[in-house]
Protein backbone atom coordinates (compact mmCIF):
# COMPACT_ATOMS: atom_id res chain seq x y z
CA UNK A 1 0.00 0.00 0.00
CA UNK A 2 0.92 3.63 -0.88
CA UNK A 3 2.14 5.65 2.45
CA UNK A 4 1.39 9.47 2.82
CA UNK A 5 -2.04 9.76 1.06
CA UNK A 6 -3.37 13.03 0.84
CA UNK A 7 -7.03 14.40 2.24
CA UNK A 8 -8.92 14.58 -0.87
CA UNK A 9 -11.12 12.96 -2.96
CA UNK A 10 -11.39 13.54 -7.34
CA UNK A 11 -13.24 12.40 -10.24
CA UNK A 12 -11.69 11.23 -13.55
CA UNK A 13 -12.34 12.14 -16.90
CA UNK A 14 -12.91 9.37 -18.86
CA UNK A 15 -14.04 5.40 -19.22
CA UNK A 16 -9.90 4.71 -18.70
CA UNK A 17 -7.39 6.39 -17.57
CA UNK A 18 -5.47 9.09 -19.30
CA UNK A 19 -1.45 8.95 -18.97
CA UNK A 20 -1.41 12.24 -16.98
CA UNK A 21 -4.22 11.29 -14.53
CA UNK A 22 -1.76 8.02 -14.03
CA UNK A 23 0.82 10.50 -12.91
CA UNK A 24 -1.18 12.61 -11.11
CA UNK A 25 -2.37 9.38 -9.18
CA UNK A 26 1.45 8.45 -8.37
CA UNK A 27 2.58 11.81 -7.13
CA UNK A 28 -0.76 13.25 -5.57
CA UNK A 29 -2.24 9.74 -4.03
CA UNK A 30 -5.47 11.18 -2.96
CA UNK A 31 -7.44 9.45 -0.44
CA UNK A 32 -9.92 8.05 -2.80
CA UNK A 33 -11.68 8.44 -6.32
CA UNK A 34 -15.12 9.29 -7.48
CA UNK A 35 -16.82 7.30 -10.03
CA UNK A 36 -19.86 9.20 -12.12
CA UNK A 37 -22.38 8.50 -15.48
CA UNK A 38 -19.27 9.65 -17.69
CA UNK A 39 -17.02 7.16 -16.51
CA UNK A 40 -19.66 4.32 -16.31
CA UNK A 41 -20.68 2.67 -19.51
CA UNK A 42 -20.43 -1.08 -19.41
CA UNK A 43 -19.70 -3.56 -16.59
CA UNK A 44 -16.43 -4.58 -18.45
CA UNK A 45 -15.44 -1.58 -18.67
CA UNK A 46 -16.36 0.09 -15.27
CA UNK A 47 -14.67 -3.50 -13.32
CA UNK A 48 -11.44 -2.73 -15.67
CA UNK A 49 -11.20 1.05 -14.46
CA UNK A 50 -11.59 0.38 -11.01
CA UNK A 51 -8.62 -2.68 -11.37
CA UNK A 52 -6.07 -0.27 -12.85
CA UNK A 53 -7.07 2.64 -9.82
CA UNK A 54 -5.94 -0.33 -7.66
CA UNK A 55 -3.45 -1.35 -9.31
CA UNK A 56 -1.75 2.03 -9.26
CA UNK A 57 -2.18 1.81 -4.77
CA UNK A 58 -1.32 -1.65 -4.45
CA UNK A 59 -4.91 -1.56 -2.56
CA UNK A 60 -7.31 -3.78 -2.88
CA UNK A 61 -9.60 -1.70 -0.53
CA UNK A 62 -8.35 1.17 -1.95
CA UNK A 63 -12.14 3.86 -1.63
CA UNK A 64 -14.05 4.38 -4.77
CA UNK A 65 -16.74 6.00 -4.42
CA UNK A 66 -20.10 6.56 -6.41
CA UNK A 67 -23.52 8.38 -5.97
CA UNK A 68 -25.69 5.46 -6.49
CA UNK A 69 -29.35 7.21 -4.64
CA UNK A 70 -31.76 5.65 -7.51
CA UNK A 71 -34.41 7.81 -9.34
CA UNK A 72 -32.82 10.99 -10.47
CA UNK A 73 -28.79 9.98 -8.89
CA UNK A 74 -28.16 7.32 -10.77
CA UNK A 75 -24.58 7.02 -12.01
CA UNK A 76 -25.07 3.25 -13.08
CA UNK A 77 -28.00 4.19 -15.46
CA UNK A 78 -25.86 2.61 -18.72
CA UNK A 79 -26.83 -0.75 -17.25
CA UNK A 80 -29.39 -1.17 -14.84
CA UNK A 81 -32.67 0.99 -14.51
CA UNK A 82 -33.17 2.39 -11.18
CA UNK A 83 -35.53 5.22 -11.59
CA UNK A 84 -38.18 3.92 -9.46
CA UNK A 85 -36.41 3.27 -6.48
CA UNK A 86 -36.36 6.76 -5.18
CA UNK A 87 -35.84 7.56 -1.26
CA UNK A 88 -39.76 8.66 -1.43
CA UNK A 89 -40.50 5.93 -2.94
CA UNK A 90 -38.99 3.53 0.09
CA UNK A 91 -40.65 6.06 2.02
CA UNK A 92 -43.90 6.10 1.15
CA UNK A 93 -43.56 2.29 1.33
CA UNK A 94 -42.53 2.63 4.77
CA UNK A 95 -45.39 4.23 5.62
CA UNK A 96 -48.47 2.09 3.96
CA UNK A 97 -46.53 -1.44 4.72
CA UNK A 98 -43.37 -1.65 7.14
CA UNK A 99 -42.94 -5.67 6.39
CA UNK A 100 -43.00 -4.97 2.93
CA UNK A 101 -40.69 -2.20 3.13
CA UNK A 102 -37.62 -4.09 5.10
CA UNK A 103 -38.11 -6.88 2.55
CA UNK A 104 -37.76 -4.57 -0.77
CA UNK A 105 -35.25 -2.53 0.59
CA UNK A 106 -33.31 -4.98 2.03
CA UNK A 107 -33.28 -6.98 -1.05
CA UNK A 108 -32.83 -3.68 -3.25
CA UNK A 109 -29.28 -3.25 -1.21
CA UNK A 110 -28.28 -6.76 -1.54
CA UNK A 111 -28.29 -6.15 -5.27
CA UNK A 112 -27.16 -3.05 -6.12
CA UNK A 113 -23.99 -4.20 -3.06
CA UNK A 114 -23.76 -7.45 -5.11
CA UNK A 115 -23.54 -5.28 -8.44
CA UNK A 116 -20.82 -2.44 -6.61
CA UNK A 117 -18.63 -5.74 -5.90
CA UNK A 118 -18.61 -6.85 -9.63
CA UNK A 119 -17.55 -3.01 -10.51
CA UNK A 120 -14.78 -2.48 -7.81
CA UNK A 121 -17.09 0.29 -5.83
CA UNK A 122 -16.61 -0.12 -2.04
CA UNK A 123 -18.58 3.49 -1.01
CA UNK A 124 -22.25 4.83 -1.81
CA UNK A 125 -23.00 7.86 -1.40
CA UNK A 126 -26.17 7.34 0.66
CA UNK A 127 -28.17 8.15 2.30
CA UNK A 128 -29.60 11.11 1.29
CA UNK A 129 -30.96 12.75 5.43
CA UNK A 130 -32.47 15.95 4.18
CA UNK A 131 -35.93 16.38 5.26
CA UNK A 132 -38.08 17.24 2.35
CA UNK A 133 -39.79 20.53 3.79
CA UNK A 134 -41.89 23.07 1.97
CA UNK A 135 -41.61 25.71 -0.55
CA UNK A 136 -37.57 24.36 -0.89
CA UNK A 137 -35.91 23.79 -3.85
CA UNK A 138 -36.42 20.35 -6.06
CA UNK A 139 -33.01 19.27 -5.50
CA UNK A 140 -33.74 17.84 -2.53
CA UNK A 141 -37.41 16.40 -3.17
CA UNK A 142 -37.64 12.86 -3.85
CA UNK A 143 -34.00 11.94 -2.80
CA UNK A 144 -35.37 12.37 0.80
CA UNK A 145 -37.41 9.56 2.45
CA UNK A 146 -39.70 12.10 3.65
CA UNK A 147 -41.16 15.30 5.30
CA UNK A 148 -40.57 13.34 8.36
CA UNK A 149 -37.19 13.61 10.12
CA UNK A 150 -38.26 10.88 12.32
CA UNK A 151 -38.98 8.50 9.68
CA UNK A 152 -36.09 9.91 7.57
CA UNK A 153 -33.71 9.13 10.37
CA UNK A 154 -35.31 5.45 10.94
CA UNK A 155 -34.45 4.37 7.63
CA UNK A 156 -31.35 6.34 7.01
CA UNK A 157 -30.32 3.96 9.86
CA UNK A 158 -31.70 1.25 7.66
CA UNK A 159 -29.82 2.16 4.86
CA UNK A 160 -26.44 2.36 6.31
CA UNK A 161 -26.76 -1.51 8.15
CA UNK A 162 -27.61 -3.20 5.56
CA UNK A 163 -24.76 -1.59 3.11
CA UNK A 164 -22.51 -1.91 5.90
CA UNK A 165 -23.45 -5.72 6.45
CA UNK A 166 -22.68 -5.93 2.25
CA UNK A 167 -19.52 -4.56 2.61
CA UNK A 168 -20.28 -1.21 1.18
CA UNK A 169 -19.64 2.32 3.39
CA UNK A 170 -21.73 5.15 3.21
CA UNK A 171 -21.79 8.76 3.28
CA UNK A 172 -24.61 10.64 4.86
CA UNK A 173 -25.72 14.14 3.24
CA UNK A 174 -26.07 17.08 3.40
CA UNK A 175 -24.95 17.35 6.97
CA UNK A 176 -26.73 19.65 8.86
CA UNK A 177 -29.30 19.40 6.50
CA UNK A 178 -30.17 20.94 3.11
CA UNK A 179 -34.17 20.61 3.39
CA UNK A 180 -34.94 24.32 4.09
CA UNK A 181 -32.83 25.38 0.91
CA UNK A 182 -34.54 27.42 -1.33
CA UNK A 183 -31.92 27.60 -4.57
CA UNK A 184 -30.18 24.57 -5.80
CA UNK A 185 -26.26 24.97 -4.42
CA UNK A 186 -24.71 23.53 -7.60
CA UNK A 187 -25.84 27.01 -8.86
CA UNK A 188 -25.75 29.71 -6.09
CA UNK A 189 -25.50 30.03 -2.15
CA UNK A 190 -28.26 29.13 0.22
CA UNK A 191 -29.20 31.09 2.69
CA UNK A 192 -30.92 29.24 5.74
CA UNK A 193 -32.72 31.69 8.38
CA UNK A 194 -34.85 29.09 10.76
CA UNK A 195 -34.39 29.40 14.23
CA UNK A 196 -32.11 26.76 15.44
CA UNK A 197 -34.33 25.12 17.75
CA UNK A 198 -36.54 24.82 14.75
CA UNK A 199 -33.65 23.30 12.56
CA UNK A 200 -32.40 21.33 15.57
CA UNK A 201 -36.28 19.80 16.01
CA UNK A 202 -36.36 18.92 12.30
CA UNK A 203 -33.27 19.41 10.06
CA UNK A 204 -30.45 18.48 11.99
CA UNK A 205 -32.33 15.11 13.85
CA UNK A 206 -31.56 12.59 11.58
CA UNK A 207 -28.08 12.87 11.22
CA UNK A 208 -28.11 12.32 15.42
CA UNK A 209 -26.18 8.72 16.10
CA UNK A 210 -25.77 7.67 12.70
CA UNK A 211 -22.96 5.26 12.10
CA UNK A 212 -22.06 5.91 8.65
CA UNK A 213 -18.26 6.78 8.58
CA UNK A 214 -18.69 9.60 6.18
CA UNK A 215 -20.70 12.84 6.43
CA UNK A 216 -20.72 14.90 3.37
CA UNK A 217 -21.18 19.06 4.44
CA UNK A 218 -24.01 21.00 2.85
CA UNK A 219 -22.77 23.95 0.70
CA UNK A 220 -24.95 26.24 2.82
CA UNK A 221 -25.51 29.14 5.02
CA UNK A 222 -27.28 28.85 7.99
CA UNK A 223 -27.88 32.47 9.27
CA UNK A 224 -27.84 31.52 12.97
CA UNK A 225 -24.79 30.20 13.47
CA UNK A 226 -22.62 31.34 10.97
CA UNK A 227 -23.97 34.39 8.79
CA UNK A 228 -20.52 34.34 6.63
CA UNK A 229 -19.40 30.86 5.35
CA UNK A 230 -21.20 28.10 4.11
CA UNK A 231 -21.28 24.92 6.53
CA UNK A 232 -18.43 23.57 4.42
CA UNK A 233 -16.04 27.07 5.55
CA UNK A 234 -17.78 27.30 8.90
CA UNK A 235 -15.97 26.27 12.00
CA UNK A 236 -18.85 27.10 13.44
CA UNK A 237 -21.45 24.46 11.87
CA UNK A 238 -18.87 21.98 11.70
CA UNK A 239 -18.14 22.18 15.62
CA UNK A 240 -22.10 22.16 15.60
CA UNK A 241 -22.17 18.99 13.32
CA UNK A 242 -19.07 17.58 16.16
CA UNK A 243 -20.87 18.85 19.22
CA UNK A 244 -24.33 19.05 19.22
CA UNK A 245 -24.82 16.64 16.44
CA UNK A 246 -22.18 14.39 17.62
CA UNK A 247 -21.25 13.12 14.53
CA UNK A 248 -17.91 11.35 15.40
CA UNK A 249 -16.75 9.91 11.96
CA UNK A 250 -15.04 11.55 9.07
CA UNK A 251 -16.64 15.14 7.93
CA UNK A 252 -16.12 15.08 3.80
CA UNK A 253 -16.43 18.06 1.75
CA UNK A 254 -19.75 18.58 -0.76
CA UNK A 255 -17.81 19.21 -4.35
CA UNK A 256 -15.64 22.21 -3.83
CA UNK A 257 -16.10 23.17 -7.74
CA UNK A 258 -19.89 23.74 -6.44
CA UNK A 259 -21.07 27.01 -7.66
CA UNK A 260 -22.00 27.80 -4.00
CA UNK A 261 -18.75 28.19 -2.81
CA UNK A 262 -17.40 31.74 -3.87
CA UNK A 263 -13.88 31.54 -3.75
CA UNK A 264 -11.17 30.02 -5.92
CA UNK A 265 -10.64 25.91 -5.99
CA UNK A 266 -7.47 27.00 -4.11
CA UNK A 267 -9.35 29.09 -1.44
CA UNK A 268 -11.97 26.52 -1.23
CA UNK A 269 -9.42 23.63 -0.38
CA UNK A 270 -7.63 25.61 2.37
CA UNK A 271 -10.84 27.21 4.05
CA UNK A 272 -12.23 23.39 4.16
CA UNK A 273 -9.79 22.11 5.86
CA UNK A 274 -9.27 25.05 7.95
CA UNK A 275 -13.02 25.08 9.10
CA UNK A 276 -12.73 21.32 9.78
CA UNK A 277 -13.03 19.30 7.42
CA UNK A 278 -11.21 15.88 7.05
CA UNK A 279 -11.79 15.45 3.31
CA UNK A 280 -11.82 17.41 0.62
CA UNK A 281 -14.32 16.27 -2.76
CA UNK A 282 -13.53 17.70 -6.34
CA UNK A 283 -15.50 15.91 -9.06
CA UNK A 284 -15.44 17.59 -12.60
CA UNK A 285 -11.81 16.24 -13.27
CA UNK A 286 -10.35 19.34 -14.58
CA UNK A 287 -6.85 18.81 -14.28
CA UNK A 288 -5.89 22.10 -13.15
CA UNK A 289 -7.87 22.29 -10.28
CA UNK A 290 -7.17 18.89 -9.62
CA UNK A 291 -3.59 20.03 -9.22
CA UNK A 292 -4.71 23.06 -6.94
CA UNK A 293 -6.70 20.69 -4.30
CA UNK A 294 -3.93 18.29 -4.72
CA UNK A 295 -1.22 20.80 -3.43
CA UNK A 296 -3.30 22.48 -1.05
CA UNK A 297 -4.45 19.36 0.81
CA UNK A 298 -2.33 17.97 3.85
CA UNK A 299 -1.38 14.43 3.90
CA UNK A 300 -3.36 12.77 6.18
CA UNK A 301 -3.65 12.71 9.50
CA UNK A 302 -3.77 9.71 12.46
CA UNK A 303 -7.35 10.90 13.00
CA UNK A 304 -8.24 9.64 9.37
CA UNK A 305 -5.59 7.18 9.59
CA UNK A 306 -8.01 5.55 12.08
CA UNK A 307 -11.16 6.31 10.37
CA UNK A 308 -9.73 4.73 7.70
CA UNK A 309 -8.45 1.48 9.15
CA UNK A 310 -12.30 1.26 10.26
CA UNK A 311 -13.43 1.48 6.54
CA UNK A 312 -11.30 -1.22 5.73
CA UNK A 313 -12.81 -3.43 8.31
CA UNK A 314 -16.44 -2.37 6.43
CA UNK A 315 -15.13 -3.55 3.10
CA UNK A 316 -12.91 -6.16 3.27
Amino acid sequence: MINKKRAFIIGIKGTKLKKKEILFLKKYKPWGIILFTRNIKTVSQTRKLTSNIRQIFKDKNYPIIVDEEGGRVSRLNKFIDNSIFTADFFGKLFINNKKKFKIYYDVYIKQISYLFKILGININSVPVLDVRRNNATKIIGDRSYSSNAKIVSKLGEFCIYNFHKQSIATIVKHIPGHGLAKIDSHIKLPIIKKSLKEMNRIDFLPFKNKKALFAMTAHVIYWNIDKNNAATHSKKVIQLIRNSIGYKNLILSDDISMKALKYSIKENTIRAFIAGCNLVLHCNANYSEMLQVAKNSPIINNFVNKKTSQFINIVR
